[in-house]
């Protein structure tokens, strides 16, 4: 791969191309429906806690410390964007999780939460994964944004390395939305269809997180925070919780480590 060449490419170019990537990565996994009707619990809290660790290892290595590193560039105080930006995407979050209707998996329908709706069943599993992908599809394009004012190989390789281990947690993430959605009675071709939709939002998140940051300089910083602080929220009030269902959490566990791990690797060793 020629990475000079591509710093020549527009950066909303690359965002988009990099979070279709993600959204077929998505589609992947919400694949596995055509071939089993059940996924095991344990197999799943693994992917789930994985998903979980990589979401926290890249709010950090590919979100927060590259704001506070450009922060302190601009002489501003490297702890203002970081906290701002952390603190309003969590905030952003927890208003769309309000107003949202969605249902978590392997809760009844009573359950639900946003807004009182009559949606189907189906629909509203469908968001509460939606729901997450936003943060993940707008961290991924506010990195490959960043480029437009920081074009190196450095910063280009963190922002693909951000995009593979988005990648990576979201086929066990389309796995676990297509095969319940089996289970409960959707047929296969269905199913797959709701799984990979959920992704459809990370294109969307990503055109605009770039595009975003480019018509704004000064808000990259606070963007790449955001955007952190966003999926922060996903991890703790989703995919921790939903990988410690059952008797079996030292798996959620120990894929959480691995994800971390994954994503860490990842990000110092291409970033």
């Amino acid at each position: 791969m020629d990475l000079e060449k591509l710093l020549s490419y527009n950066p909303v170019l690359l965002a988009l191309v990099a979070t279709l990537f993600t959204w077929f990565v998505t589609a992947m996994g919400a694949s596995m429906v055509f071939f089993f009707k059940t996924i095991n619990k344990k197999i799943l809290n693994s992917m789930l806690g994985f998903a979980a660790g990589v979401m926290i290892a890249a709010s950090f290595w590919s979100l927060l410390k590259p704001a506070i590193e450009m922060a302190e560039e601009n002489g501003t105080l490297p702890w203002v964007p970081a906290l701002v930006g952390f603190l309003l995407g969590g905030a952003f979050l927890l208003l769309v999780d309000k107003l949202l209707p969605h249902l978590h998996m392997g809760l009844s329908t009573d359950k639900a939460e946003g807004l009182k709706t009559t949606w189907q069943r189906s629909i509203l599993l469908v968001l509460a994964i939606t729901l997450h992908n936003i943060p993940e599809g707008l961290a991924v394009g506010v990195a490959f944004g960043a480029l437009a004012n920081n074009p190196d190989v450095g910063m280009l390789t963190g922002a693909i390395a951000l995009a593979i281990g988005i990648g990576l947690q979201n086929f066990p993430e389309g796995a676990a939305v297509s095969i319940p959605l089996r289970r409960e009675g959707l047929s296969r071709l269905k199913a797959f269809n709701y799984g990979q939709l959920s992704g459809v939002v990370e294109p969307i998140a990503g055109v605009f997180g770039a595009y975003l940051v480019l018509t704004i300089e000064p808000l990259l910083p606070y963007a790449l925070s955001f955007a952190a602080g966003a999926m922060i929220f996903v991890v703790v009030e989703e995919l921790i919780p939903e990988s410690q269902t059952g008797n079996e959490t030292d798996l959620s566990t120990i894929g959480a480590m691995l994800g971390f791990a994954t994503m860490m690797l990842l990000d110092v060793a291409l970033g």
